[in-house]
């Protein structure tokens, strides 16, 4: 399940988003610490599920768990939306668009339906044309990902999306070459092509994880971002996560994560 990906992404990455030490041994650090916690990420995955389990609103779903859960780490337009119920969209190509698409690339077999149900969760607050975008790379690498598409593959469509002669951080670029040059960018295009070649260079999902704690950068969201690719990718995570889930998410979360 991508949703599981991404939302053990988010905690492991938690413990580092803002206080990632310089010299972290990346390749070794305990993953899954008590100073681990779910954040805005997870929140907002499951509310995305919920949505489209329900065929509800995604603002409807987003504003709800957003007030349920008012302290997960939201952004500050994000979280100025949530509590005012006569906001729009507000033009944002953040990564939160991306963050919390990952079951919808999960639950659609066809890609023009991840397509069109993608930019529909993005719309309702990130409208501007790379927040969608962000969204609908990020959904469809998990379908592909899920329907057994190779890495090949997967680079040769994120590469139309994400070329380096158009974006400073493109998918072309090797991770050793982000590892030296790499700015903390909380935007889309900032993250998702990152968080895609962290995949790409990866051999499990803990490798990917530790790919992005490699880099100076927004942890728990590209461990989100990328966790759905990587978890459809190799058939699970490799850890016990049912133990991980009932130790990091409440009773609620727990709840829908297993619907």
């Amino acid at each position: 399940m991508a949703i599981i990906g991404a939302i053990l992404g988010d905690i492991a990455g938690s413990q580092f988003e803002f206080t990632r030490p310089d010299d972290l041994d990346w390749q070794h650090c305990e993953l899954f610490t008590d100073k681990c916690h779910f954040t805005d990420d997870t929140v907002m995955t499951l509310a995305t599920k919920m949505a489209v389990f329900n065929k509800g609103s995604f603002t409807k779903y987003y504003r709800e768990f957003g007030r349920q859960y008012p302290h997960a780490g939201y952004g500050g337009m994000f979280h100025w939306w949530i509590k005012h119920n006569d906001e729009g969209p507000y033009g944002s190509f953040g990564n939160g668009s991306a963050m919390r698409c990952s079951y919808i690339g999960e639950h659609y077999q066809l890609i023009p339906d991840v397509r069109v149900y993608a930019r529909m969760s993005a719309d309702c607050t990130h409208n501007h044309e790379e927040g969608i975008k962000g969204a609908v790379v990020t959904a469809v690498c998990i379908n592909l990902a899920k329907n057994g598409k190779s890495k090949e593959d997967i680079y040769e469509y994120v590469s139309t999306e994400y070329p380096s002669s158009k974006y400073k951080y493109g998918i072309d670029q090797t991770l050793d070459s982000y590892r030296e040059t790499y700015k903390w960018d909380v935007t889309c295009q900032g993250s998702v092509p990152v968080a895609i070649r962290c995949f790409l260079e990866s051999e499990s999902y803990e490798s990917f994880i530790r790919n992005v704690l490699s880099l100076p950068c927004d942890t728990d969201t590209l461990c989100a971002i990328g966790g759905g690719i990587a978890e459809e990718f190799y058939h699970g995570t490799g850890f016990d996560e049912d133990t991980l889930l009932r130790r990091y998410l409440d009773n609620n979360l727990y709840r829908i994560v297993k619907m």
